[in-house]
């Protein structure tokens, strides 16, 4: 039976998980993106509304996320109809938490129910990449992977990326802290050097190594050693009002670490369940005293990537 129509929800993101860069990100199933993608006669790719939290976004497929990837799928498909798109925004823009990469994501994911042959996830995955390059200017996949694949990923690779999910102990879960206000992926990316000391990059190296080790041996301690950004968060750190205190503050609270959610301004800290809500609170309470208000939410860290919904 072929569908007419179908909505995927895609989940946010964090990226990077501080120490792995445009390569490590797990899926935030606890808000995201409702694209709805509906067969039509003439042939393209049509955007024929954005409602929720986001309503001014380009209606030119060409300079939106999720036309961007709905094209490049289209390219590739041939198809002998057309998609038109609509789009529910759950995920603020310029907040970290991955709301290009889930219109990008959730856009694919819907039109592919729509296909005689669907693509694999792995082809959906690079059509969705074609999204990211409008929001960032580059093309990566830390927030696109763990959006459509589920959990906490590990990517290789751009031009032919391997994806693996990674093990995440038991009882972990992730505190998120959304401050009210925006961050641009393009102005956190500028600031950014293009060296790396090699001090730095000897010591962000092992903390990879060891942080993935943890994760498939359930090595708490080893966790809280390793969950340690020393290249990108010292300097976007500046960016946040507060981050430092708030920073202290989760780790003070028994969190495992703490860190920036991709470009922020979200950040994010891993607990065991039994810590989280006072991570959750002292990490508020800190972000408060610097006259921030945040939405927050205590989510595990195991979940389900973009799904078809309807």
């Amino acid at each position: 039976m072929t569908l007419e129509r179908a909505v995927a929800f895609a989940p946010a993101s964090v990226a990077n998980v501080a120490i792995g860069f445009d390569i490590l990100g797990f899926a935030v199933d606890a808000l995201g993106d409702r694209i709805t993608v509906t067969r039509t006669v003439q042939s393209g790719v049509r955007i024929a509304s954005t409602t929720g939290v986001a309503t001014d976004l380009p209606t030119d497929p060409e300079r939106n996320t999720a036309g961007r990837a709905l094209l490049a799928l289209n390219v590739a498909a041939k198809p002998d109809f057309g998609f038109e798109l609509q789009i529910e925004k759950g995920i603020p823009l310029g907040s970290g938490l991955g709301g290009s990469a889930a219109s990008a994501v959730g856009a694919v994911v819907a039109a592919n129910a729509l296909l005689a042959r669907p693509f694999t996830k792995l082809e959906l995955l690079k059509f969705a990449m074609q999204g990211e390059v409008v929001a960032s200017g580059s093309m990566h996949v830390d927030n696109i992977a763990p959006c459509l694949f589920g959990g906490l990923t590990l990517t290789v690779g751009i031009d032919d990326p391997r994806i693996k999910r990674i093990p995440v102990p038991k009882g972990i879960c992730a505190v998120i802290t959304h401050p009210h206000m925006f961050l641009s992926t393009k102005q956190a990316r500028a600031i950014l050097k293009r060296e790396v000391g090699m001090a730095d990059f000897v010591w962000q190296t092992a903390n990879l190594a060891g942080f993935i080790s943890g994760c498939y041996t359930n090595d708490l301690d080893m966790i809280r050693e390793c969950l340690n950004d020393v290249v990108i968060e010292p300097q976007r750190r500046q960016l946040i009002p507060g981050f430092s205190a708030v920073h202290a503050a989760a780790i003070s609270a028994g969190a495992l670490g703490c860190s920036i959610s991709g470009a922020g301004p979200t950040m994010f800290a891993w607990a065991l369940e039994p810590q989280a809500e006072r991570v959750r609170s002292t990490m508020l309470a800190e972000f408060a005293r610097n006259g921030v208000e945040c939405d927050h939410w205590v989510v595990p860290v195991e979940s389900d990537g973009a799904r078809i919904v309807a």
